[in-house]
């Protein structure tokens, strides 16, 4: 009976009762999130390079669109992932979920590190990337909805839009150093050997972190029977259900979220490519806008839980919207370093602000019981959707334009999608925040 009794103790939680985040709680909901951003966005700064690793062709286009296309297979994968992981997360817990995820996205980030290229083993490269690529977005599918439920629900009820917003910060974290290895490597290795295994090392490099992730992670308190705080949702009556209508306004948000990523995150590529400047500078480029979307999405945290979540998602893009096409333009004609850094690094301040607020927003307006799989079902299916045709449409845009504003048009669609969404989004802010006291009225 002792036995017995001692495994059925239900093992210790972290949650708002004990106000306070702990900085491992923190740690170990984002490294999982740091590597994983981290492998895909290197994946994309170096596509040219894989693309001539493991699908060799007379033609660069047709190898960068292969090596693109391999990229966009690792969506495929993302909604099954984020069903079978996420569905997981809302049934055993939030830490075993998260600890299958990084263990499954260590592997995959192993075998396309060490994988021979074409003129090496032949039709066996690409077809080894390829399940790399598969097994990544599996892992990355059932990552983002378990990490963003665990941060808000460890989180104080005051401090949730902070807490959450590590989430997008952890990718622009992931980003930037994924950036910041390709500007290091561009400047110390010379072309042929950046394009021979350059890209290896920018990956095994993220793979250093495996053995102390998996040892965090497998060591974090559980959130999921965590009690929680009330939350205001004020929105119109309609015909559909709140959770449907949160979710139905959430897949556009993170489809026009989705695509200004990718876009951005493509900006490497498209400097190299269609501005044809520096490999440093096309580097430098998406290291500074990575670099500053970290402060910016912290900051959009901060105000949220200051100001509601509401205006802080919406008044930033529509700031961001008019910035777009002139940016761009400015981009296009002078092709400056000026340009390119600041301009895009400009841009992203102001956009980033708005998509803390709204992964917040989400994660408090989804039940608990469903949180988990609902928020990592709705952000796989964006992303698998807009994410992964993301760069190949936009490659496929210039080439088939020769226009170089090809992606400020691609932006702004998806922008103005988004913005419509966030409109129809209901305030979500904890009823018991004193902060709260004074911002609870309708948007003027």
């Amino acid at each position: 009976m002792a036995r017995q009794s001692t495994r059925e103790r239900p093992e210790p939680v972290l949650g708002p009762a004990d106000g306070r985040l702990t900085r491992r709680a923190v740690l170990g909901a984002t490294i999982g999130n740091i590597l994983e951003f981290y492998d895909f966005g290197t994946y994309s700064f170096f596509a040219i390079q894989i693309g001539q690793a493991f699908f060799p062709a007379t033609d660069q286009f047709a190898s960068l669109m292969l090596s693109l296309g391999t990229f966009g297979a690792g969506f495929v994968t993302r909604p099954i992932g984020a069903i079978v992981l996420g569905s997981y997360s809302d049934r055993a817990g939030r830490r075993p979920a998260m600890t299958a995820s990084f263990a499954m996205m260590s592997a995959a980030v192993l075998l396309l590190a060490l994988t021979p290229s074409y003129e090496t083993i032949g039709l066996a490269a690409p077809s080894l990337a390829i399940v790399a690529r598969l097994l990544q977005g599996f892992a990355l599918g059932g990552e983002v909805g378990p990490t963003t439920a665990y941060l808000m629900e460890a989180a104080p009820t005051e401090a949730r839009g902070l807490a959450v917003s590590f989430q997008p910060a952890s990718q622009q974290l992931a980003a930037t150093a994924g950036a910041l290895v390709g500007e290091i490597l561009s400047l110390t290795m010379t072309s042929e050997a950046l394009n021979a295994y350059g890209w290896r090392i920018a990956l095994l490099l993220g793979a250093a972190t495996l053995p102390f992730g998996l040892w965090l992670r497998s060591a974090l308190p559980e959130t999921l029977h965590c009690p929680e705080a009330p939350v205001r949702v004020t929105q119109p009556v309609g015909r559909s259900p709140p959770d449907r209508r949160i979710m139905s306004l959430g897949f556009v948000i993170l489809a026009g979220c989705t695509i200004t990523t990718y876009v951005t995150g493509y900006m490497t590529t498209y400097a190299l490519n269609t501005l044809r400047v520096s490999a440093p500078l096309a580097f430098g480029t998406t290291l500074i806008s990575n670099t500053v979307g970290i402060a910016a999405a912290l900051l959009g945290g901060l105000l949220a839980d200051r100001v509601g979540r509401r205006r802080i998602m919406i008044w930033p893009q529509v700031a961001a919207l008019l910035m777009t096409y002139p940016v761009f333009l400015w981009i296009a004609e002078s092709r400056s370093a000026f340009a390119l850094l600041g301009g895009l690094g400009v841009l992203t301040l102001i956009g980033t602000i708005s998509y803390s607020a709204f992964y917040v927003s989400m994660a408090e307006g989804l039940p608990r019981h469903i949180r988990g799989g609902a928020f990592a079902t709705i952000y796989a299916f964006a992303i698998a959707i807009f994410g992964g045709t993301a760069q190949p449409i936009v490659t496929w845009l210039i080439h088939l334009t020769g226009s170089a504003l090809v992606p400020a048009w691609y932006m702004l669609f998806a922008g103005a999608a988004a913005l419509c969404a966030m409109f129809m989004m209901p305030e979500t802010a904890p009823l018991n925040s004193e902060h709260r006291r004074t911002s609870v009225a309708p948007l003027p």
